[in-house]
C-alpha cells in the first residue's frame, strides 16, 4: 500500500510537530499488519523518519519513493 504523507496534513497545508501523535495514530489505523508499505509525497524529513519508526513491527516492508531517488528500501522483514 502507498501512503502519501501530504494527506496527513492536507487540512493545514503544513506538517506540525505538535500534531505528530495524530499523524502516527492515523497511519497505525490505516496500515494493516503485515503489508508492504511505500511512503511518498511531500513532507518533512522528521515526519518520514518518525512514521518509519511507527511502522516498524507493523509493516512487513517499508520503502520510501520520490521522483529524485526512486524506491529506497527502509526495511524488509519478508523472509523470501
Amino acid at each position: 500500500m502507498t501512503l502519501d504523507l501530504s494527506t496527513l496534513y492536507a487540512a493545514t497545508g503544513t506538517a506540525k510537530l505538535a500534531d505528530l501523535p495524530a499523524y502516527e495514530a492515523e497511519v497505525k489505523k490505516a496500515v494493516p499488519r503485515g503489508v508492504d508499505v511505500t511512503l511518498t509525497g511531500p513532507g518533512p524529513v522528521w515526519l518520514y523518519l518518525r512514521l518509519a519508526h511507527t511502522l516498524h513491527g507493523i509493516a512487513r516492508s517499508l520503502r520510501y519513493d520520490s521522483p529524485v531517488t526512486g524506491p529506497v528500501v527502509v526495511f524488509n522483514h519478508n523472509p523470501n
